[in-house]
């Protein structure tokens, strides 16, 4: 909106007077002070609305008055503050900054358009459930096939509409002095590797699904302990930061031999304000936290993640720099696997970890939750500098 605004402002002191004046204006053609902008706006307005939020779904009572399931297992001895009566549904606060700071900051087009919807969809979603556990004060929610089938029918949906959209990516491959086009579904960079590989349509489809409902589930596993989620999804929106503001510029895309993607420097905004929000909403989160994001919060951001992934051909790279991301959901899926399967065999489950996600295994050690949620912090920005060095490693 602001990109719009100066621009009909620059058109209109054209010839005048007023042209000297308002020359500063151009500043809004730069990506860089425009993510800049996004980032403070964010921030700010992160802090302004926090307490009005918080104080807001106390007085709903939408607060977390069931036992938390980690505390409900036991044993955690390093836990010293019980969750119970914690706000939940703090996602809200993140969302609507995200989504206005964005509005207003970036100059909309599809690839902007897209990520907004998603995220849209998936705070609905996340809302459902976090209303279905307060009400059933049980922690239940809404059925696991409910969640995963509306995030299946998103990624369908989103999958299908980047394959038809009329907009490609280009290449400049070492053999070729023209840059190749490519479909933003149909074609995968693999880390360490500088070719593109082409996946076809159905493939295209597959991995573009899996990469959003994966990391949006992913997100949501981490979201256990305070300040845990939020922060490795600062250190992962960092990354991409970088990643979509270099897919967004030609020059840089030529030089680095990645793919370029027409309009992907806007989620560099997007990007942007992410950070200002996620770092607003740690303000109040980090331990003891005062408000938890809930699912409203953690299956957007994670969904949001991996569609950005997706549009710039870097779901693979999104593997690395979400590590931490990817050790919760494996720990949570081995540990049910193994032990339905040992149930089955031999009468009695097994347990792989001590508790799943991972996270609460480390709790369960005697580790406190600060300890491991700084510990995760430190694995995940060494996750994200392995990422960031596919960029010449190839």
């Amino acid at each position: 909106m602001f990109y719009f605004i100066s621009q009909k402002l620059l058109e209109w002191s054209a010839g005048t007077p007023w042209a000297d004046r308002l020359s500063f204006l151009r500043l809004f053609h730069y990506i860089t002070f425009r993510s800049a902008g996004a980032a403070i706006t964010a921030l700010l307005f992160s802090w302004w609305l926090g307490p009005r939020v918080i104080t807001w779904l106390k007085q709903l009572k939408f607060g977390q008055e069931y036992v938390d399931k980690a505390e409900e297992g036991g044993g955690l001895g390093a836990r010293l503050l019980s969750k119970k009566g914690t706000p939940t549904m703090g996602g809200i606060l993140i969302i609507v900054v995200l989504n206005f700071t964005t509005l207003f900051w970036a100059v909309w087009n599809p690839l902007i358009e897209l990520t907004l919807l998603s995220v849209l969809v998936l705070t609905g979603l996340g809302f459902y459930d976090d209303y279905a556990k307060i009400t059933q004060q049980s922690g239940g929610g809404t059925k696991p096939q409910v969640k995963l089938w509306v995030q299946i029918i998103l990624a369908l949906f989103v999958a299908f509409y980047l394959w038809n959209l009329p907009m490609n990516s280009f290449l400049m491959l070492p053999e070729h002095k023209t840059a190749q086009s490519f479909n933003l579904v149909g074609t995968l960079m693999m880390p360490f590797y500088k070719y593109p590989i082409h996946i076809g349509a159905i493939c295209g489809i597959i991995l573009t699904s899996l990469t959003i409902v994966g990391s949006s589930n992913a997100v949501n596993l981490t979201d256990g302990l305070d300040g845990l989620a939020i922060g490795c999804t600062l250190i992962v929106s960092i990354v991409f930061l970088f990643l979509t503001y270099l897919a967004g510029n030609f020059r840089a895309a030529e030089y680095l031999g990645i793919p370029y993607v027409p309009g992907a420097g806007e989620l560099t905004v997007f990007c942007s304000a992410m950070i200002g929000a996620g770092l607003g909403f740690l303000w109040f989160n980090c331990h003891p936290a005062q408000v938890f994001m809930g699912d409203t919060g953690s299956l957007a951001l994670g969904g949001a993640l991996g569609l950005i992934a997706v549009l710039i051909h870097q779901p693979l790279v999104l593997v690395i720099a979400g590590g931490v991301f990817v050790m919760e959901a494996v720990s949570v899926i081995l540990q049910r696997g193994w032990f339905r399967y040992t149930k089955k065999k031999y009468g009695a489950g097994r347990r792989i970890f001590l508790m799943a996600p991972i996270h609460h295994h480390f709790e369960k050690k005697g580790w406190y939750e600060s300890q491991v949620v700084m510990r995760f912090y430190i694995l995940c920005v060494l996750f994200a500098v392995v990422a960031l060095s596919t960029l010449k490693i190839r």
